[in-house]
C-alpha cells in the first residue's frame, strides 16, 4: 500500500474521524472524576473514587466488548460503547442535579465500559490497511487524544454552566452529545465480517489463553499494562498533589493539559520511528522515558517540576502503549485476535484500576515524593524484565 493509497482510505479515516470526536470525552472525564467526586463525596478520601471505579470498569468491560466484536464485528462492538457512553453521561447529569455520590459512581462505571471500547479503535485502525502500514494506522489513531486534549477541555469550559444553578451538570450532558455524534462517521465505515467462531466449551475457551504463555505476547501484553498504569498511577492524583502543593486548579488542569498533549502529539511520528528503529526499541525507549517522568518528579515539588514529570509521562506513555499495541498486532492470529486482544486489554485494565487505587491511597497517607519513590521502582523492575529475554537470547 503507497502512503498516497493509505491517506485515501476511507476506512481508516471513518475510524479516525470517529475516535477523535468519542475521544473528546477522555479528557473532559479526568477533570469531572475529580471535581464532581470531591463536590458530592461524603468524604475528601472518597473524591478519587468515581475516578477509580471509572477505571475499574474497564477491568471488567474489555474482555466481553473483544468477544463481541469477534462474533459481531467491530462496529456493532462500538454502537455498545457509545451507548454505554451515553447513559454514564445522562446518569451523571441525574446525579448532579439530584446531590447523588452513588448515583455518579454509577455513572463513571458507564463511562469507564465505554472507554474500555473506545480502546479497540486502535486494533480496527490495524485491520483496515496492509500489514507494512500498521504501526502507523495504530500511531495515527491516537493522534485523535491531540484534539481531544484541546477539544475536551474546551467543551467542559463551555457546558460545564449549561444547565447552572447545578455545577458540572451541562459537562455530562455534552458527553452525551458527542458520544451521538461520534456514531456519525462509523456509518461509512466498511470492515470484514468476523469469521464466525466454532463453539467452544468453557474449558477450551480457557485453554485457548495459552497464547498468553508465548514470550512475545507476555512482552507486549507487559508493556502495554506497565506504560498505561503507571500513567494513571502519577496522573490522577495529580490535581490533588498540586492543590496541596499550593497551586490553582486552574495550574493543575494546566498540567494535565500538557501531559495528554504529550500523551497523543507524538502519535504524528511514533509509527514512523516503528518502521524505522523497530517495535521493541520504541517500547522500551518508553520505559527508559517513565523512569525519568518518576525521577523528576522524586526531585522537587515546583511547578516546573510538575509540568516536566507529566510530559515526560505523557510521552513515555505514548511509546510504550504504542509500541506494545504494534508488538502484539504482529505476534497473533486472526483467530487468536478476540481472546488476545481481549485479554491484554483486560490486564491493561487491571494495572489502571491497581494503581487508581493505589494512587489516591499513597498520595493521601504518604505524599507526592513516596508515590514517585513506588512508581520508580515498578518501573526499573518491568524494564529488568523486558530487557533479561532479550539478553538471554544474544
Amino acid at each position: 500500500m503507497s502512503s498516497l493509497t493509505f491517506a485515501r482510505n476511507g476506512n481508516f479515516l471513518g475510524l479516525l474521524a470517529a475516535n477523535t470526536i468519542l475521544g473528546a470525552a477522555m479528557p473532559m472525564l479526568i477533570i469531572l472524576g475529580g471535581l464532581a467526586g470531591l463536590m458530592l463525596a461524603p468524604s475528601t478520601a472518597l473524591a478519587t473514587l468515581p475516578a477509580s471505579l471509572q477505571t475499574l470498569a474497564g477491568l471488567f468491560a474489555a474482555a466481553p466488548f473483544s468477544l463481541l466484536m469477534g462474533r459481531r464485528g467491530r462496529k456493532a462492538g462500538f454502537a455498545l460503547g457509545v451507548a454505554a457512553a451515553m447513559a454514564g453521561a445522562l446518569l451523571g447529569v441525574w446525579a448532579m442535579i439530584s446531590g447523588s455520590f452513588i448515583l455518579l459512581c454509577i455513572a463513571h462505571l458507564f463511562l469507564g465500559a465505554a472507554l474500555a471500547c473506545f480502546q479497540f479503535f486502535r486494533f480496527a485502525a490495524a485491520e483496515v490497511v496492509s500489514p507494512e502500514w500498521q504501526p502507523v494506522a495504530i500511531s495515527l489513531m491516537l493522534t485523535s487524544g491531540l484534539v481531544a486534549a484541546f477539544g475536551g477541555p474546551q467543551v467542559f469550559i463551555m457546558a460545564k454552566d449549561a444547565l447552572a444553578p447545578v455545577p458540572l451538570a451541562g459537562a455530562y450532558g455534552a458527553i452525551a452529545v458527542i458520544s451521538l455524534i461520534g456514531l456519525l462517521p462509523l456509518a461509512f465505515v466498511r470492515m470484514a465480517k468476523p469469521i464466525a467462531p466454532a463453539k467452544q466449551s468453557f474449558g477450551k475457551r480457557l485453554a485457548s489463553l495459552s497464547v498468553l504463555r508465548r514470550g512475545p505476547v507476555r512482552k507486549a501484553v507487559a508493556i502495554g499494562a506497565v506504560s498505561q498504569g503507571i500513567m494513571v498511577f502519577l496522573m490522577i492524583p495529580t490535581p490533588l498533589a498540586m492543590v496541596g502543593c499550593g497551586f490553582s486548579e486552574a495550574t493543575s488542569g494546566d498540567v494535565i493539559r500538557w501531559h495528554v498533549v504529550a500523551m497523543f502529539a507524538p502519535s504524528f511520528f511514533t509509527g514512523f520511528l516503528i518502521k524505522r528503529y523497530g517495535t521493541q526499541r520504541i517500547a522500551i525507549g518508553g520505559l527508559v522515558l517513565l523512569i525519568l517522568s518518576a525521577l523528576v518528579a522524586l526531585s522537587g515539588l515546583s511547578g516546573a517540576h510538575f509540568y516536566a514529570s507529566l510530559i515526560l509521562l505523557g510521552l513515555g506513555w505514548n511509546f510504550g502503549f504504542i509500541g506494545a499495541t504494534n508488538m502484539l498486532a504482529n505476534v497473533v492470529s486472526e483467530a487468536e485476535k478476540p481472546v488476545v486482544q481481549g485479554a491484554n486489554d483486560t490486564v491493561i485494565a487491571l494495572a489502571s484500576t491497581i494503581c487508581a487505587f493505589a494512587a489516591g491511597a499513597i498520595v493521601a497517607g504518604y505524599g507526592w515524593t513516596v508515590l514517585a519513590v513506588v512508581a520508580l521502582i515498578i518501573l526499573v523492575i518491568a524494564l529488568g524484565a523486558v530487557l533479561m529475554p532479550a539478553r538471554q537470547a544474544v
